[in-house]
């Protein structure tokens, strides 16, 4: 029997059940796809990492579905889709056509690294969708390897830059395109291969929507399509009238814009009019010297994550939400830059941005909403040298931290947080990769934020080279302002970047440094920031402070000086002698 969906009012359909399941049907395209994507890539980043998102629109560029996975990666693949409808209108797209693109100015990118392929769907003759992968290319030349120095002062030192391009034409790649970008990277046979993973996995997304064109219909779908974006709509629009005040502001801030050494400031006001947030950076720093900087595409998916996650995990990804969003900057600043501004390390940015919203957003919620914040910084590390057989190599990694704690529960040990929310590399995978030996890799003791819930500890990343001439870069924050606690909760633990740690050469380095040349047996050790804690220290129970130390996520010195030392003592005279021996021990 056949279901019908009817559009109603105030958002509503008169056959939800419908709309659910054809909802599942589009996810299930995209999250198809992605599962395509990472197990058929050949660089670590997308097989390993994860670093890889996939998008559905429809025929006028409207997200439809998008896997929940890089937030920020929504960016770029409305911006790509949006501008290829900007440059070639409906009558010059065909089918087996293919698209690429990664340029922050030009294509609605976010940063360089990220390239986009999007791929048109024909049912019967008429153009019925758009679907876009986007994968994070570990090199696209530039003048660092891995393409991404906070350092770099225009984005003509980030690497290729790619407009809107046919890869594809009626079937045909197109040869001299692969080649142009594949010969400006230091990695060019990886990214050829990679490409063609990102063109194939589009071509078995194409198949798929048209299975489901096949089974429901055009028309039908498109009628399902505008129920689930009015719906998704209405959806927030009624969470919006339950919150309370209706305006709120909250800053962050940056140790600095990657050249200089003051701090930046990201400052938001929040409001709710007329069914609408409105966001309104006015105060936030100036635009960067440095690659700090936020594209508008990369800043409204990171209000988008922001939105979806603190007023409603449920909604729809699709369309719906970007119709109650509206977004204010003023002049140059670093979340609106103007071309030429370098914007490699836009991730930063962009997670320090997330700590604004969430912040103001928190303030307009209930206080079991709140989160304290995390490491919201995405720490980036790079290193480069030659394979076993001669070849280059470019290794990179975003490494996760600490979350912040939450009114119910502890924050999450060592995991990616906010826009960037990929994997960390097998220690097996990296060694097996390339030519480089990991010392450690562990939570960092006492790195998180003390409170009735604690924020989750950092991560400890020590990497050695095995031979001379690798050349090493890095990209982080945090350094400086740490991640702050929510209604009494302690800050987090700052980060660190030390070189050959624990040998007489041992010295702390630059937040922001490129082209750092180590010899074998030198190393690198990064330290990621813990979350902040969440509610006071007095009211975190005896039973959490002791399994804590127990199991060395925190030590006795820290135990003492977050919860009193008159307190610590009263809870050991109640222990048990297994877990009293266990922390005198650690003492």
């Amino acid at each position: 029997m056949a279901m019908t969906i009817r559009h109603g009012a105030n958002g509503q359909v008169s056959d939800p059940i419908a709309m659910e399941i054809y909802n599942n049907r589009l996810m299930t395209i995209v999250e198809g796809m992605l599962h395509i994507l990472v197990r058929s890539s050949f660089s670590t980043n997308v097989k390993e990492r994860r670093d890889c998102s996939v998008g559905l629109f429809d025929a006028s560029g409207r997200v439809l579905a998008q896997t929940a996975h890089t937030p920020l990666h929504l960016g770029s693949t409305v911006g790509a889709v949006s501008q290829l409808l900007k440059e070639f209108p409906p009558e010059q797209i065909g089918e087996g056509d293919a698209f690429m693109c990664n340029d922050p100015y030009v294509a609605g990118g976010t940063h360089l690294p990220d390239i986009t392929v999007v791929s048109p769907v024909f049912h019967n003759g008429r153009l019925s969708f758009f679907l876009a992968n986007i994968a994070h290319h570990s090199d696209v030349g530039g003048a660092v390897p891995g393409s991404i120095s906070g350092t770099a002062q225009t984005i003509f030192a980030e690497g290729i830059r790619i407009p809107i391009v046919q890869l594809r034409r009626k079937g045909e790649v197109q040869n001299d395109i692969v080649r142009l970008v594949t010969l400006n990277t230091r990695d060019p046979k990886e990214r050829e291969l990679d490409l063609g993973v990102q063109l194939a996995t589009n071509d078995r997304g194409v198949a798929m929507a048209r299975e489901l064109l096949d089974h429901v219909g055009d028309d039908r779908l498109t009628a399902v399509v505008e129920d689930m974006l009015a719906y998704t709509r209405q959806r927030l629009r009624n969470q919006l009238t339950t919150m309370a005040p209706k305006e709120a502001s909250y800053q962050a801030f940056l140790d600095d814009d990657g050249i200089g050494d003051e701090p930046v400031k990201i400052a938001v006001r929040v409001a709710i009019s007329s069914g609408k947030l409105l966001f309104d950076f006015a105060g936030t720093g100036p635009q960067a010297a440095g690659a700090m900087n936020v594209p508008f595409n990369a800043l409204q998916a990171t209000v988008v994550y922001c939105v979806k996650m603190m007023i409603d995990p449920g909604l729809m990804p699709n369309h719906g939400i970007f119709d109650c969003i509206e977004i204010q900057t003023s002049g140059r600043s670093i979340v609106s830059p103007a071309h030429p501004a370098a914007v490699g390390a836009r991730s930063i940015t962009a997670n320090k941005v997330a700590r604004a919203v969430i912040g103001a957003l928190a303030q307009m919620l209930p206080q079991e909403r709140g989160i304290a914040s995390g490491q919201d910084i995405v720490p980036g590390i790079c290193f480069a040298g030659k394979r076993s057989n001669g070849d280059d190599y470019v290794y990179m990694e975003t490494i996760g931290g600490g979350s912040g704690g939450t009114a119910e529960v502890d924050g999450m040990d060592g995991v990616q947080l906010h826009v960037t929310n990929t994997s960390n590399l097998p220690v097996e995978a990296l060694e097996h990769e390339y030519n480089l030996l990991v010392d450690e890799y562990a939570l960092v003791e006492d790195s998180c934020g003390a409170g009735k819930y604690r924020g989750g500890l950092g991560i400890a990343r020590q990497i050695a080279a095995t031979e001379d001439d690798v050349v090493f870069s890095v990209r982080s924050d945090g350094h400086i302002y740490p991640p702050p606690g929510l209604r009494g909760g302690q800050d987090g633990r700052c980060a660190k970047i030390l070189f050959n740690s624990g040998s007489a050469e041992e010295r702390e380095i630059a937040s922001k440094t490129a082209n750092l040349i180590l010899n074998s047996g030198d190393s690198i050790r990064i330290e990621t920031p813990g979350g902040g804690g969440f509610g006071p220290v007095t009211e975190r129970s005896d039973e959490q402070i002791i399994d804590d130390i127990e199991n060395g996520k925190t030590s006795l010195g820290f135990a003492k000086k977050a919860y009193g030392t008159a307190r610590l003592e009263e809870i050991l005279k109640k222990c048990e002698q297994p877990a009293f021996d266990a922390v005198k021990a650690a003492e």
